[in-house]
């Protein structure tokens, strides 16, 4: 009898994860290696949140807290729920979790039956099928289309909703496409939505502040009153205030499954860190104004980045509407001989190539349920990335 769980030959190891901590690996033993695989801010924590938490510490907040957030945590949260994307919850509306990750991770476990369809649209963050797999649920894969800006069509979703679809889990801005939904696509896939009672969104606004050229980002459970009580909006810390290490996720919903989802984290990680708590209080209350500053940031990025993927013979990369990734397809490249004489048959073979004979680290599309594309993080400074993009071109011109 094996030791370890069937329940681990279903899953596969988080390939961005992977991909970075290989990068990570070869910087140490002296190889130059450019790594554009994370998913993080390259920013840092700003000096009033660090010192938020710094304190917190010296003041003795170093104790249990209630399971599923201090009091004036998630009342900061309601507040920023409500100042910015005109969301109105009670504070029993509102779960704190070991970050966003966390949160919806529990969230299924406290609803999924073996059987339950959780449906995702691709290309999707590589986590939720295995999340979805791992809480016995059966994750139901759509893929989307690029020349629709990787976006989920209502006909698409009608089609894949069953009597045993239980939830969709929607991202916008998505990881890895930076594919953003307008107030009019939401309401479109609300109105699907509407017809089907028995189906929930959860919906992923981590990365709501970083849009470009003048989007405006709207969330689903704003969009149509009707279904507000279905929909679970989870947002976190993490990327718009540079705290991937904090772990401070969070999410408003249904007070019945609010309270199911923190009798869940109150058998596993008990509370988030009280100090990182703290923190987050500090992220939601203090000053904003450097979130602007960033995404102008984010956005030159972007925009250099695609402009020299696209003068790549053989790469083609769509402009994204938000988050800080590109999702260029290598369809070109695909049959293409390396110098050594291997043929280039999907972007898994062509992210060996870029690292082993440019240097260069990115995720293959495969991990995102799309090939042949590749996920880039432009979460780096202009000069690495310009770097980067130069090592990209002169791999792909070493093609045959």
């Amino acid at each position: 009898m094996s030791f370890l769980s069937k329940r681990l030959e279903r899953i596969k190891p988080s390939a961005t994860m992977a991909i970075t901590a290989k990068a990570t690996e070869l910087k140490a033993s002296g190889i130059d290696v450019i790594g554009l695989g994370a998913g993080e801010p390259d920013f840092d924590t700003p000096e009033n949140i660090k010192d938020a938490g710094i304190s917190a510490i010296r003041n003795g907040w170093t104790k249990y807290t209630k399971v599923d957030g201090l009091q004036d945590l998630r009342e900061a949260i309601v507040e920023k729920f409500k100042r910015e994307n005109n969301l109105s919850y009670s504070i029993d509306q509102i779960n704190v979790g070991v970050g966003a990750k966390h949160v919806i991770f529990n969230a299924l476990l406290a609803t999924l039956n073996p059987g339950d369809e959780v449906i995702i649209p691709a290309p999707y963050w590589v986590s939720y099928p295995d999340m979805v797999t791992l809480a016995e649920g059966k994750p139901v894969i759509i893929q989307t289309e690029e020349e629709n800006g990787f976006k989920l069509s209502p006909n698409s979703l009608e089609s894949a909703i069953t009597p045993n679809t239980k939830w969709i889990i929607f991202n916008s801005p998505s990881n890895p496409t930076g594919a953003a939904y307008s107030s009019e696509d939401l309401a479109d896939i609300a109105k699907v939505i509407f017809k089907h009672s028995h189906v929930h969104i959860m919906s992923d606004d981590i990365y709501e502040h970083l849009i470009y050229d003048n989007f405006k980002f709207t969330t689903l459970a704003a969009v149509e009153p009707n279904i507000f009580d279905r929909v679970l909006t989870v947002n976190g810390v993490s990327k718009s205030y540079a705290m991937t290490g904090w772990r401070i996720g969070y999410a408003g919903g249904d007070k019945a499954l609010i309270k199911a989802m923190a009798k869940i984290q109150s058998q596993s990680t008990s509370n988030p860190a009280s100090m990182c708590q703290i923190a987050a209080i500090q992220a939601l209350k203090g000053p904003q104004d450097f979130i602007e500053k960033r995404r102008l940031e984010f956005q030159d990025r972007r925009d250099m980045v695609v402009a020299m993927l696209n003068k790549t013979p053989g790469i083609t990369c769509q402009k994204p509407k938000g988050a800080f990734y590109v999702y260029p397809s290598c369809k070109g490249l695909v049959n293409k001989k390396t110098p050594s004489g291997d043929i280039i048959t999907s972007s898994e073979d062509f992210a060996k190539y870029l690292l082993d004979s440019g240097g260069v680290a990115v995720v293959h599309g495969a991990a995102f349920g799309m090939d042949p594309y590749f996920r880039i993080s432009y979460a780096s400074s202009m000069e690495t990335l310009k770097e980067a993009c130069e090592r990209i071109q002169q791999a792909v011109s070493n093609l045959e």
